[in-house]
């Protein structure tokens, strides 16, 4: 570029100066050589496939403009859409550098041990199982699992998360996040080249290879438009001077000026451009976008369906009460006494279940000091609760549903206090004595198990229906009850509930033919749901293979208001590609109107061509400044 403008700017100076007409030729080949060595290499390639593309028509068109004795124009024409190339590669690999900067991020070197001493080793091999040592202020290299200490670490890098995340023995750590406060040991569980990190890249650069249905559809009919303009050009240069005896030179002239300006170089430039950068900038935001289809068709999304437990919930329940029976005929500490012996008895009947209901009362009990008692005749009661012999005592423990299946009875005070926790969205358990036929003997207590709304989910809801979601669909496995109460607190349209992954998949088919449909869940037992919709969205998936492979998108941090962020710069991907197109487009119709009309000068024709190519550019490039406001 810089020896084409150099040559070219020579040229017209001694042409101006009236000096010897071989040096300025000279110097006007070396300007046509360097400024379309790159079009006509990108052309000759086209033709050898059989396709015709843009850099054909600029190379033709200097050419011609040439043989009308006009070689400053051509050159003038291959200078500005060299500089245009320069000026779009620049613009489109600051989209790729946003990829590289994630690179970037993680060491080359990590604190292993070996033997009784810790050693700087490289990162690529380090093998999984090793132990490394992370000090304060330091980036950490590989995936794996902290052993020993406890501290902050700061995640904003891998998923967007302005505050830092508490890590303890057994926590995740993730390569590229950075270590705040604390010494901490960790085992890596992965080597480098299949660490998050490694697989986000991967993911991004595979991204930005599919293409979205726009910029395919506009690349295909690249070829026909640039076969038709050829066409055009060639009747703009023959039928005039033959029909209406015009002169052959001006009518060529025109001829090469309507060529340049009918170029689609903008029209097939606008829409890679806005995918590419928004792909960029929502990655370094922990939003994982697997392509410009999938943004293209979350812009179009228009109802959201989520999975409850680890999506709208943080999934993981915890123990909220305990209340021993009868009630009120005890003091408070022999109350407090009642209570935790129901606990035990509880935590000790589960301890057999895998139920993450049975995990929160197991935690409670050991967080309690509760040591579990002997357990005997153990027996599951499917979908409902459990029956055992607990330190010689026949127990059961389930819903309110099972306790009156068995015979249950309960007095009216008890009675209100389980409506009152059901109504709050409280999964309710009843622990009785049973006779030894397992029906009913007496009620022991009552415990309540909660799985706690995230608490930026309604924040996240109100968000999606001010950004233009028209509705909003709960599935769950909970029971009615429980997913309506969640429902109402979060103001969430409709409640799908007691559903088992191949419901969840029926309900996905209903909904797309309704509308343009976007699943959120977890990446695992919704995986069905999430290939069926019009688009997939994982929800804190960092680490997680299931969730990545599964998705469309994929929101790496825990918080729901990454969704709205997703949902937002889709949208506005979506737009300023319009914009592109219609500038694009409306360019190239007022400079072909004028050019047939009244006629412009190739020069400026020329300079009103590229320019539009690089005014795309930069519209698009607005979108790798993707800001995440509720940081």
């Amino acid at each position: 570029m810089l020896t084409c403008g150099a040559t070219l700017a020579a040229g017209i100076l001694l042409e101006t100066l009236n000096s010897d007409p071989l040096v300025s030729q000279a110097l006007y080949t070396i300007c046509y050589l360097s400024g379309g060595y790159f079009g006509l290499r990108e052309s000759l390639a086209s033709l050898r496939k059989g396709e015709v593309d843009v850099d054909l028509l600029m190379v033709l068109a200097a050419l011609g403009a040439a043989y009308v004795g006009a070689p400053f124009e051509g050159g003038m024409l291959l200078f500005l859409f060299s500089l245009s190339n320069v000026l779009q590669n620049h613009a489109l690999d600051r989209s790729r550098q946003a990829i590289q900067a994630l690179m970037q991020l993680r060491p080359t070197e990590v604190l292993c041990k070996v033997g009784e001493r810790f050693e700087r080793v490289a990162v690529d091999s380090v093998k999984i199982g090793t132990i490394a040592r992370l000090k304060p202020g330091e980036r950490i290299a590989l995936d794996g699992e902290v052993t020993e200490g406890h501290g902050s670490v700061d995640e904003s890098s891998l998923t967007g998360e302005a505050l830092p995340v508490y890590k303890e023995s057994g926590s995740k750590l993730f390569a590229g996040t950075i270590n705040q406060t604390g010494s901490l040991l960790y085992r890596v569980t992965s080597p480098s080249s299949e660490s998050t990190l490694t697989r986000i890249i991967a993911m991004v650069e595979h991204a930005q290879a599919r293409k979205a249905k726009t910029e395919r559809f506009l690349e295909k009919a690249e070829r026909y438009y640039a076969v038709a303009i050829i066409l055009f050009t060639l009747g703009l240069i023959i039928i005039p001077p033959t029909l209406a005896g015009a002169d052959l030179s001006s009518s060529f002239y025109r001829a090469m000026t309507v060529m340049v300006v009918a170029s689609p170089c903008a029209l097939v430039i606008s829409t890679p451009a806005a995918f590419l950068s928004a792909i960029a900038g929502a990655a370094r935001q922990g939003i994982l976008f697997k392509g410009g289809v999938h943004l293209e068709r979350l812009a179009a999304v228009d109802i959201v369906a989520f999975d409850k437990t680890g999506t709208l919930t943080s999934g993981k329940p915890t123990l909220q009460s305990a209340v021993a029976f009868p009630l009120g005929i005890h003091g408070e500490a022999d109350q407090e006494k009642r209570k935790l012996k129901l606990i035990q008895i509880a935590a000790s009947l589960e301890n057999h279940s895998e139920h993450p209901i049975a995990g929160a009362i197991q935690e409670a009990a050991l967080k309690a000091g509760l040591e579990s008692l002997d357990i005997q005749n153990f027996e599951a009661i499917l979908g409902k609760g459990a029956r055992a012999t607990v330190a010689g005592m026949d127990c059961f423990i389930g819903s309110p549903s099972l306790f009156k299946e068995l015979g249950g009875t309960l007095q009216v005070a008890e009675e209100a206090l389980v409506a009152e926790a059901l109504s709050h969205g409280e999964t309710t358990l009843l622990l009785a004595q049973s006779k030894p036929d397992g029906t009913f003997k007496t009620a022991l207590g009552m415990l309540t198990v909660a799985d706690n709304i995230r608490e930026d989910t309604a924040d996240a809801i109100e968000r999606l229906k001010t950004i233009g979601v028209e509705r909003i669909v709960m599935l769950t496995g909970d029971a009615h009850q429980v997913a309506e109460t969640t429902a109402r607190l979060l103001g969430i349209d409709e409640v799908r509930s007691e559903l088992l992954p191949q419901d969840k998949l029926r309900i996905i088919q209903e909904l797309n033919e309704q509308g343009k449909v976007a699943m959120v869940g977890d990446g695992v037992n919704d995986a069905p749901a999430l290939a069926a919709a019009h688009v997939g969205i994982a929800m804190g998936a960092a680490g997680t293979d299931v969730a990545m492979e599964t998705a469309d998108v994929v929101l790496l941090s825990n918080r729901l208001n990454r969704l709205a962020a997703a949902l937002n710069l889709a949208r506005r991907s979506r737009a300023i590609v319009a914009q592109n197109l219609s500038f694009a487009l409306l360019v190239i119709v007022i400079l072909v109107s004028f050019s047939l009309s009244i006629g412009i000068p190739l020069p400026l024709g020329v300079v009103g061509h590229e320019g539009s190519t690089v005014l795309v550019c930069l519209n698009g490039l607005r979108l790798l400044a993707i800001k995440n406001r509720s940081n």
